[in-house]
């Protein structure tokens, strides 16, 4: 059935309700995949050289984690330079970037019908609907006059959310003489990734800090990505096309610690051959990231309050004073005020120090990031070591989820560094699927494949192979009963049952419908 004006109309006016932009989006995607008839569909956004999604339906949760960098998918390069509808054949030989991240589905199941509808905003691509499904004839019967509509409704709605976006921002830098839009040419790497309540907060921190010339001092235990927030709050800064130098006082020997930072002539002490610039020279007009601050030398502490407080630097053997104008991000995982008791940090610097304090939360106090973070990661290796396509197997998901993480993101990202290694071994056309076996990490419960599935099985006597019933009918079948079993424990919260069985509410409540559970 081909869409009717009445069918635009109503997504017209649910998209424009008054709903988060999260939500609006993904009660876009619910009205395509409702009237198109498709298996799976995805909203993205354009950042100049790759693509973030920001809504899926019909996909694995790990995908919004995902940035797909156009080089490397062929079939989104497409729709980014087509300027129109792109229909590609059954039979295309492009990749397709959700061959095997389709939930529910077992062995090289591939995407058939593939439609991209990129999306215009003052003729500049802004980002694209994906449209895909299992039979290949599925889309036959809607018109690219009918797509294209929809693909201006979609524009549309995208391109207002990113228009409240800036504005909200602007609102917020209002206070700032000088406030300049981001760098296109930034790196998709400095990206810091989580859709929690904790990560929306930091966030919002950071854009109101990053504008202002405040020092801020970030909190958090190693490995939380302390390194992302500073690098954050300078791209974000009226600063940012100046420098970003870097400095780990932890692994600065106390000997030349002075020369690192303030630099020294010639002559000064043995060995000092040539005149050198210290990290505040290098960082001159720019942001200086002094990196576990509480390793600093008590020594060094009073001089770099002095930088502080006068804004000049002295350099080892010079007389002269050199004034600069340096905005110093520190970090540290150490609790400042109990240093400043014990006596092994000043007071007056730290207070100098943390004039706007940020807390990076631990992954623990994030779950519901983990999954966001693994796909991610795995886009990211899977990129690195050249591999056609990497995805996570459902088990997998489940016991990454529920480790505890004491080494935060960094842990999570050599594990899954270390799995891909171990999961390409045993990859078949330069596609492969990361599994339990592949982690070698202290998990809760169920250590293997194996055992998750032994915890599911049913008693033998109750499997009765009946003629005409098919795998997925079973599976089906098998998943009803099993939601409702978690369901009735939790006493019918949806919310607890999702954690339970691993999934993101929303996925689970799309899966309810697809069952008839709701």
């Amino acid at each position: 059935m081909a869409l009717s004006q009445t069918d635009l109309t109503r997504i017209a006016l649910d998209i424009t309700s008054g709903l988060a932009h999260r939500d609006r989006f993904t009660r876009l995607l619910d009205t395509v995949r409702a009237n198109l008839h498709c298996d799976a569909a995805a909203l993205l956004t354009f950042h100049g050289h790759y693509f973030t999604p920001l809504a899926i339906d019909g996909l694995n949760e790990d995908v919004l984690g995902r940035r797909f960098i156009l080089n490397e998918h062929p079939r989104l390069e497409a729709i980014a330079r087509a300027g129109d509808i792109v229909r590609f054949p059954a039979d295309s030989e492009l990749a397709d970037p959700y061959d095997g991240l389709i939930p529910n589905q077992t062995g090289a199941l591939k995407v058939h019908a593939c439609i991209g509808l990129p999306l215009f905003a003052d003729e500049q691509l802004i980002g694209a609907v994906t449209i895909d499904a299992f039979n290949p004839l599925q889309f036959d019967q809607f018109s690219n006059t009918e797509l294209r509509s929809l693909s201006a409704i979609a524009a549309a709605s995208l391109s207002n959310a990113l228009l409240v976006e800036k504005l909200e921002r602007m609102a917020l830098n209002s206070h700032s003489t000088h406030v300049q839009e981001k760098s296109p040419n930034l790196d998709h790497d400095a990206e810091i990734i989580g859709n929690s309540p904790q990560m929306q907060s930091l966030n919002r921190e950071i854009e109101v800090v990053a504008h202002s010339d405040l020092n801020v001092l970030i909190l958090g235990e190693t490995g939380t990505g302390k390194e992302l927030v500073a690098q954050a709050i300078h791209q974000k800064s009226s600063r940012q096309h100046k420098p970003l130098v870097y400095l780990n006082c932890a692994a600065l020997p106390e000997s030349v610690a002075e020369s690192e930072l303030f630099g020294h002539i010639k002559g000064a002490f043995t060995g000092a051959i040539s005149h050198r610039s210290g990290k505040f020279e290098m960082a001159d007009k720019g942001t200086l990231f002094l990196d576990e601050i509480g390793e600093l030398p008590l020594t060094l502490q009073a001089k770099l309050l002095r930088v502080l407080q006068y804004g000049d630097i002295q350099k080892v053997g010079d007389d002269r004073s050199l004034k600069v104008d340096v905005r110093i991000i520190a970090a540290t995982n150490k609790d400042l005020k109990t240093e400043v008791l014990a006596g092994r940090f000043r007071a007056d610097l730290y207070h100098r120090l943390s004039v706007f304090p940020l807390l990076v939360p631990p992954l623990r106090e994030r779950e519901q990031d983990i999954t966001l973070l693994s796909g991610f990661f795995a886009e990211r290796y899977r990129q690195k070591l050249g591999m056609k396509q990497l995805n996570f197997s459902p088990s997998s998901l489940i016991l990454l989820n529920q480790y505890t993480w004491p080494g935060n993101v960094r842990e999570l990202e050599h594990a899954i560094h270390r799995a891909t290694v171990l999961a390409r071994v045993s990859a078949q056309d330069g596609c492969c699927t990361i599994a339990p076996q592949h982690f070698d990490l202290p998990f809760k419960q169920s250590p293997s494949e194996t055992s998750v599935s032994a915890s599911l099985s049913v008693n033998d006597t109750q499997l009765h192979p009946l003629e005409g019933v098919s795998l997925a009918q079973a599976t089906d079948t098998f998943q009803r009963d099993y939601i409702q079993q978690v369901l009735s424990v939790h006493n019918g919260n949806w919310a607890a049952s999702a954690r339970a069985l691993g999934l993101d509410p929303g996925n689970l409540h799309r899966l309810a419908k697809r069952l008839r559970l709701k």
